[in-house]
């Protein structure tokens, strides 16, 4: 008996196996369960209807083609929310307290065709939400309160040119698009795009002038830096858009420093508080700047300003003399040199120069903190300039500047105690037409960039001020500010494809800021 069990006991365990290995086979033939619907929905082979939900649910069948979510415990449509749901058809998500869809929320969903956002708390929707969804047959976007400014010129662009059926929608703010349809606002209403002056370079040195000019196709920057005693000659990078040291020019005490490229030659005129002033020339050859020649200390005593320009084909420099016994010096280019032309406006502590050539009609500014800023207009007929008038409204102006805006002419004049002042030529005076509060200023400058006109003033107390030309009201508005320590000139550089403003400071580091375009319905 013994040995019988024993020769049957192999035989029952291959069968006991054999069996074994049958329920596996059966248990593997077996469909997968369908994961349970969540304890907020309600669900049926290919719908879920979720109420109270605290999140978009994870867990449902991947064959759900219509979603209902009502009364979301949340507030935010995540990225990529219905991902894990890539057959969904219909998508109602109304009468929920959304305030925010993320980008791509809708991501994934190629065969949607109909999206109910209505009665939530969205007040404006992420750029091209819905241009992924390529079948959307149907959107409702109705009872939100959207806020149509330029975060939602996107959407009206989209809506003129869908094929999706949108109900309605309409405009709870700004108070002018109040109640108005989105899909019937005009483009042009929307001006989205705006500007900057963004930090671009910092400097590490005080600067009191900053002079940009082009040599045989490359850009340069000349500054006058009386605390290290030289003219500073900076070379424009293109591959790495970049201010980098090119040279210097032996200065002990720089005020002005003025390029001028005189039939392919490159000159620089160094004016000086003491010592006398000096012109450089620029040597190909040997690659340095070596002297050229000198100017008369006795003419210009007390140099603070330079100014260089053309009359007749001719080259001319004026350097605005700023002591009691001096006089402001015109010189003129003569074959291997310049040589004095005109004393004009002796002892009478001029600050600043401007040269201004309208209507065939040279003209010379010549402001000063003694008296009324002065007139000089060029007589062909003398080679000289004559006296033509002063600018009586500003008797004290420090710094003064001009510019054109469509046929009028204006003067911007700096003052250190009191308003800066905004004049427009009227044709035989100039009036005022816009005061400008700054005190503590010694340097002011109008600058054009792409179109957009721009003044900035700056103040030893107080932070740069950036004005924006208003081209309705015809005045500057306010527009920025900038850090600026104790500017002393302001100085506007288009270096390829950068526009940049720099900023020379009396006190502090030499900043470098770029004007750069932002478009707000992005």
């Amino acid at each position: 008996m013994a040995g019988a069990r024993a020769r049957r006991g192999p035989g029952l365990l291959t069968l006991s196996a054999i069996g074994f290995c049958l329920m596996l086979q059966v248990s593997a033939k077996r469909p997968p369960k369908t994961p349970p619907c969540p304890p907020s929905c309600s669900c049926t082979r290919d719908t879920a209807f979720c109420v109270d939900s605290k999140a978009v649910p994870r867990n449902l069948p991947s064959e759900v083609i219509s979603l209902t979510l009502v009364n979301a415990a949340f507030s935010e449509i995540q990225e990529g929310a219905f991902s894990h749901l890539p057959l969904l058809q219909f998508l109602l998500l109304n009468s929920n307290k959304f305030t925010l869809i993320g980008d791509n929320a809708f991501t994934g969903l190629s065969h949607l065709q109909y999206l109910s956002l209505a009665n939530n708390n969205l007040q404006t929707l992420p750029r091209d939400i819905f241009r992924s969804l390529d079948i959307l047959n149907d959107l409702d976007l109705r009872g939100n309160s959207l806020n149509c400014d330029c975060k939602v010129k996107w959407l009206v662009e989209w809506l003129a040119h869908t094929n999706t059926t949108v109900a309605p929608i309409y405009c709870a703010s700004p108070p002018r698009f109040q109640e108005h349809k989105v899909q019937d606002l005009p483009l042009r209403e929307f001006d989205c795009i705006t500007t900057d002056f963004v930090l671009y370079q910092t400097l590490p040195f005080p600067a009191v002038s900053a002079e940009p000019f082009l040599y045989s196709s490359d850009l340069y920057l000349a500054l006058a830096q009386p605390g290290v005693s030289a003219c500073t000659v900076l070379k424009w990078d293109y591959v790495e858009r970049q201010l980098r040291d090119y040279d210097r020019i032996p200065a002990p005490s720089a005020v002005h420093c003025k390029p001028m490229v005189v039939d392919s030659q490159l000159y620089v005129v160094v004016a000086q508080l003491f010592g006398g002033s000096y012109i450089y020339h620029w040597d190909p050859n040997t690659t340095r700047f070596t002297k050229l020649q000198d100017i008369d200390p006795q003419c210009v005593r007390k140099p603070n300003d330079l100014e260089a320009f053309r009359i007749d084909g001719d080259w001319y420099f004026a350097m605005a003399d700023s002591s009691k016994a001096g006089a402001t010096s015109l010189y003129r280019w003569h074959q291997n040199g310049f040589y004095s032309h005109q004393a004009l406006h002796a002892w009478h502590r001029d600050t600043d120069l401007e040269f201004v050539d309208g209507e065939g009609k040279p003209r010379l500014i010549v402001s000063s903190s003694s008296q009324a800023p002065v007139i000089y207009q060029w007589s062909r007929t003398q080679k000289q300039f004559v006296a033509q008038g002063e600018v009586t409204q500003v008797p004290d102006a420090q710094a003064v500047k001009h510019f054109r805006a469509g046929r009028d002419s204006y003067l911007c004049l700096s003052r250190y105690i009191g308003d800066s002042k905004i004049l427009r030529w009227e044709g035989t005076r100039f009036s005022e037409v816009q005061a400008l509060p700054s005190r503590g200023s010694l340097a002011l400058q109008p600058f054009l960039v792409g179109g957009r006109r721009y003044l900035a003033l700056g103040s030893d107390f107080s932070f740069t001020q950036i004005y924006q030309w208003d081209e309705g009201r015809q005045k500057f508005v306010r527009f920025q500010e900038l850090a600026v320590q104790a500017p002393r000139a302001f100085c506007y550089v288009p270096a390829g494809d950068a526009q940049l403003l720099l900023a020379p400071s009396f006190k502090g580091q030499t900043l470098v800021y770029r004007h750069v375009v932002v478009d707000l319905s992005a």
